[in-house]
């Protein structure tokens, strides 16, 4: 496969024809790739299609079996590889000099930390830094494996901002879905040693790969036809021809017994497995405040977990996340306070490190346990997590890293919890066993509490979410993560609003007495009404937004014609209009909510 870049832009990277084999198979097959100034391109494939060790070839930091990778001596490229390594020395000097590296690592949650010794950091705090370094650089190509990785929701948004205004040409290896879509205008799939590339963020890739399976499934069909059509006229032949074709009738009767080359992955995830049914007491938490040093991460957290409850919990870095999560999960006490369990809670724990993996252990040794045997219900969870009958009896120093990861949350759900807790479980995850994952959440039948700085998880798992504002306070927030963005983006808007409205003497006078009006013919409704009207007025915003997005990108390209100009304008002030209505409902059907 040979991708072209940009027409008329100057090449940096061309990848010609790279193989790289493995004992079991080809994990790159013939891939080119050819990158120009101004290409940004995301890398995507299923966990092993080799992601990582391209992105190494690409760097030259590997070398292929066979093919090339032809670079002009005058590109320069920056990388940030999954295992970063420090210089000795202090966080400031591993970016190098200039404001412009420590307001970086300031934005990436790094600016305590700027005379910190890089060999007294953490994993995660160690990838911020090269994260950093690797932004600061002056590069003609970003090479980026997974940056989002170790960044709380706020740093994952301002770098989303950083890569969409960057000039120069990028590769990107991540899961983010947003980050991907924003950024991104091709995507090269990696699939079973080939490579696919796409026009487009990742909504180009997803109606890509549809296409060509839906080709493949119309190519198998013909291919069938033909067989079957092929064999008939063979089994028709002379009697004295019979023997001459036996060997041709055989051939032709495996090809219409035959299936196409199966998918990467067999099947659908099925992990509805049983597990002790949950009572209605879960957990409970009750003032519960916990410190670090000095510093109170949160104080008087109270907390009632249900039995179907979907719970996310988000702050920054540093705001008690995981430490809440290992105090509701009994790896460590409350410094005040006390948690309370339902007498049926069987906890299954999902963390940042994983269950502990024997590397000489069989795939199928590790997930059977004490049992020594994998039963038959051992066998239907590893494959509905896509581990097939060779990868099973594969030791684990084998897998990837982000197999390794998949085969550590089998090994919890092996134990059959009724309450999930998981900490950062898409990392290290590839795209389509995220979105399974996310399946799997949707239908589960326990209780699920999650820490996650993946937007598009969070807003397909969780109901409810629990803000840790990193100055001790924590607060629940009903709607799910997208629910609690849209107040925080409404709120942003109506004080920016009210200031410009402060700033040429306004007094809102008209819009209190709307709201008053409004807030005194509401009262007296239930809570399912209210945020059924949440809801609605959610959608509402949705679309005005998409429209006013859309009005505003037609504005750009009639730039020549004032009358459609005019047409275009009148239409958008409408628009913004009945959208800064929306947000004033939004907020008064939210604060309704609040006092009930």
């Amino acid at each position: 496969m040979v991708g072209s870049g940009s027409v008329g832009a100057v090449v940096l990277i061309d990848v010609d024809a790279v193989t790289v084999t493995r004992p079991e198979r080809d994990l790159l097959r013939d891939v080119s790739l050819t990158v120009s100034a101004g290409d940004r391109i995301g890398i995507v494939g299923i966990n092993g299609t080799g992601k990582s060790t391209l992105l190494r070839i690409i760097a030259g930091r590997d070398q292929p079996d066979s093919g090339s990778v032809r670079r002009p001596r005058e590109t320069t490229v920056a990388v940030l590889d999954q295992e970063v390594q420090l210089p000795d020395g202090v966080v400031r000097d591993a970016v190098g000099e200039g404001w412009e590296g420590q307001a970086i690592l300031d934005k990436l949650g790094m600016g305590n930390k700027l005379d910190a010794h890089t060999s007294a950091l953490s994993g995660g705090e160690a990838r911020r830094v090269a994260l950093a370094a690797t932004l600061v650089a002056e590069a003609d190509l970003l090479i980026l494996d997974e940056p989002t990785n170790h960044l709380d929701i706020s740093a994952i948004h301002w770098l989303e901002e950083r890569l969409a205004q960057h000039k120069g040409a990028m590769l990107i290896v991540s899961h983010d879905r947003h980050l991907l879509d924003r950024v991104l205008t091709r995507v090269l799939e990696l699939d079973r040693g080939k490579a696919f590339l796409h026009t487009g963020g990742y909504d180009g890739f997803l109606e890509g790969r549809a296409e060509r399976e839906a080709q493949a499934d119309k190519d198998e069909r013909s291919r069938k036809t033909l067989a079957r059509k092929e064999l008939a006229w063979l089994r028709r032949g002379a009697p004295a021809r019979t023997s001459k074709n036996k060997a041709h009738i055989a051939r032709a009767t495996e090809v219409v017994e035959a299936t196409r080359e199966s998918g990467a992955r067999k099947g659908d995830l099925d992990l509805h497995i049983d597990m002790p049914r949950l009572g209605d007491k879960v957990i409970d938490l009750h003032g519960v405040s916990h410190r670090h040093d000095e510093r109170w991460l949160f104080r008087n957290v109270k907390l009632l977990l249900g039995p179907k409850d979907r719970l996310g919990i988000v702050g920054l870095n540093g705001s008690g996340k995981s430490t809440l999560l290992d105090v509701i999960a009994r790896r460590i006490q409350p410094l005040e306070g006390t948690v309370e369990y339902g007498p049926t809670v069987r906890l299954g724990y999902h963390d940042q490190v994983g269950v502990e993996l024997d590397l000489n252990k069989r795939v199928r040794e590790a997930v059977a346990g004490e049992k020594g045997e994998a039963d038959w219900r051992d066998k239907r969870l590893m494959e509905s997590f896509w581990f097939d009958e060779d990868t099973q009896w594969a030791p684990i120093r084998l897998l990837s890293g982000g197999e390794r990861r998949r085969l550590q949350l089998v090994l919890v759900l092996a134990q059959q919890p009724n309450v999930l807790l998981m900490d950062e479980p898409t990392n290290d995850l590839d795209l389509d066993t995220l979105r399974a994952l996310e399946d799997f959440v949707e239908d589960w039948p326990g209780a699920l509490i999650v820490v996650s700085h993946d937007r598009a998880f969070l807003e397909r798992t969780v109901d409810d979410v629990l803000i840790l504002d990193g100055q001790g306070k924590a607060a629940r927030h009903p709607g799910g993560y997208a629910a609690w963005e849209s107040e925080q983006h409404v709120r942003s808007s109506k004080r920016r609003a009210d200031s410009a409205s402060a700033g040429v003497g306004g007094t809102g006078t008209s819009s209190a007495k709307a709201k008053a009006a409004r807030t005194k013919g509401s009262s007296g409704r239930s809570v399912s009404t209210i945020r059924h009207d949440i809801k609605a007025v959610d959608k509402t915003m949705v679309k005005l937004t998409k429209r006013e997005a859309k009005l505003n990108e037609e504005l750009v390209e009639a730039a020549s014609d004032h009358a459609r100009l005019r047409e275009l304008g009148d239409e958008l002030g409408l628009v913004q209009a009945e959208l800064a209505e929306a947000e004033d409902r939004w907020l008064e059907l939210n604060e309704e909510l609040d006092r009930r």
